[in-house]
């Protein structure tokens, strides 16, 4: 009897072997959008032109000539028209392309042009940045052409006084802030957006992966709808597409195609084991030129500065658990060449703009390609040429390449060990950086370093002498006053002369005597005699002795 039960088993089975019909893929409701940016990048370049025929203010046209700004990098001149011209602003360039003056030269000129006039509280201009660094950034960038033609910039950040910045806020034009430290300022009403006539969003796609965007859409909200909006991201995606449909009314889309590799820096890797990593990461960043040695976290900044400085190559560390004073001063620092090296976080690095950075060192491998490109992006800025060097162990070796293929980067691939040929030749094919300027003494008294006393000081000591009591003594209370009035006594009695000493062995049994306090006088004693001084401390008791 055939087994039906068996045949009906292995008939289900087979049912639920087959493949589940594909299901189908969800639409991106912004590839449009990213095609359309695409589509832009790849229009052929303006024709050579210059800000003046841009229609820029003619007092901005001379600070950019005193600056040595000549002509428009190619996304300046894409987007200052259509931005001059009031329409919102769709843009895509790479870090280092020029495009914080693609916003800022029109945000400029409108703003002085505006007929609105200066309110309390109220800015005309709001430039949203993901990090302080990038707000200083802006703000240093804008600030000096602000001043030539009437308009007032002010930052606006976390990790400094709160009080101080609602102070500045009171008459400025141009706004450059962070939406956390922004939102706290609108709570207080020490802010009103309502007249917020040109509105910025600069790097979007990183506020986005910080999670600003629930702050950024309430900031929006905040602005006037008929505002025109500038917004720049490298990509639409973790909401940033959905923040551009819904706040940019059909904005002119402009972007630039990444600069080839050979035009910009050049890429290795270099492969080696563990234990050796901050051998060669040092021997990297021993040479003349600045480099810029990036890792994942803040510790980890942390301890490779100490480890690089160990080995004898002096490093700063920048990332976000310092306040914001000891960020600037190692970006000062690092700007200065004093040291040369800097290791820091991708967050804290996003507002990183210094020239002249010839070694960029990918010390931890990047989270992702954006990550990537943005640290790749410190060095080789504006034309000039760079080197990105990532250091990766065996392991890691196959994420890092495809890592590199959605970058779009060709990277050699060196296997080395510590000494190595081609580690020399990274590390002395940078720029030296000058030495750094040694202070006279006189000069760095002034300068008011650590070896002169500051001003504090100088205040306490003054405040000390001038309450001083006289005759040298410190004032004190109950017994430490009688202990120094005893000491000062019997150093009178030991000053006395022998005239005195007679005296006493004649029978005199009492005289008369001061107690050495600060304007103090001979008391009569209660039985009419002087005070004696032979119980100091309590002038005005007469004390009997008896005869010699």
């Amino acid at each position: 009897m055939p087994n039906t039960a068996r045949r009906s088993r292995s008939s289900a089975d087979r049912a639920k072997r087959r493949p589940a019909p594909a299901r189908p893929r969800p639409v991106d409701p912004y590839a449009a959008l990213e095609a359309a940016l695409t589509a832009a990048a790849a229009t052929p370049p303006p024709a050579a032109t210059t800000f003046r025929a841009l229609g820029l203010d003619e007092r901005l046209v001379s600070a950019l000539e005193a600056a040595d700004i000549s002509a428009p990098f190619a996304i300046q001149a894409r987007a200052l028209p259509d931005a001059l011209a009031g329409r919102d602003v769709l843009g895509r360039a790479q870090t280092g392309s020029g495009k914080t003056l693609a916003f800022g030269l029109p945000l400029l000129t409108r703003l002085a042009a505006s007929r609105d006039h200066r309110r309390d509280r109220a800015p005309r201009g709001l430039v949203l940045v993901p990090t302080r660094e990038l707000a200083e950034q802006v703000a240093g960038v804008l600030g000096p052409f602000g001043d030539r033609i009437g308009v007032r910039t002010t930052t606006v950040y976390g990790g400094v006084s709160i009080a101080r910045q609602i102070d500045r806020v009171r008459g400025a034009d141009l706004v450059v802030a962070t939406p956390g430290r922004l939102i706290d300022l609108m709570e207080r009403d020490a802010i009103r957006l309502g007249h917020i006539e040109i509105t910025v969003l600069d790097e979007a796609d990183h506020m986005a992966d910080l999670g600003f965007l629930p702050a950024v859409t309430r900031i929006l909200d905040a602005t006037p709808a008929d505002g025109q909006r500038l917004l720049f991201s490298a990509t639409l995606d973790r909401g940033v597409g959905k923040l551009v449909t819904t706040y940019v009314r059909d904005p002119a889309l402009h972007a630039v195609t990444p600069a080839p590799d050979a035009a910009a820096a050049s890429h290795l890797v270099l492969t080696l084991s563990h234990p050796d990593k901050v051998r060669v990461a040092a021997e990297l960043a021993g040479g003349p030129g600045r480099t810029l040695v990036f890792v994942r976290t803040k510790h980890g900044a942390d301890r490779l500065a100490k480890q690089l400085s160990r080995s004898g190559v002096t490093a700063s560390a920048i990332h976000g658990d310092r306040n914001q004073n000891q960020r600037q001063r190692a970006l000062d620092g690092f700007t200065a060449g004093y040291p040369r090296v800097l290791v820091a976080t991708d967050v804290a690095a996003r507002g990183i703009h210094v020239d002249d950075v010839d070694l960029v060192v990918q010390f931890d491998p990047p989270k992702d390609h954006k990550d990537y490109l943005h640290r790749a992006g410190r060095t080789a800025r504006a034309g000039a040429t760079g080197m990105v060097v990532a250091l990766a162990e065996q392991a890691q070796l196959h994420d890092l390449q495809k890592l590199h293929a959605a970058a779009g980067v060709t990277a050699d691939q060196h296997e080395v060990a510590p000494g190595h040929e081609i580690i020399r030749e990274i590390a002395a094919a940078g720029v030296p950086v000058p030495p750094a300027p040694v202070l006279a003494p006189a000069a760095a008294g002034a300068s008011g370093d650590a070896a002169a006393p500051s001003r504090r000081r100088r205040v306490q000591a003054a405040q000390a002498r001038s309450t001083r009591p006289a005759e040298g003594r410190k004032p004190s209370e109950g017994g430490g006053r009688r202990r120094n009035d005893e000491r000062q006594e019997a150093s009178s009695r030991r000053d006395r002369n022998g005239g005195q000493k007679s005296a006493r062995r004649s029978g005199n049994t009492s005289h008369t005597e001061n107690t050495g306090r600060p304007g103090s006088a001979d008391r009569p004693a209660r039985d009419g005699s002087s005070a004696t001084a032979g119980h100091p401390g309590k002038a005005g008791r007469p004390r009997h002795r008896r005869a010699a």
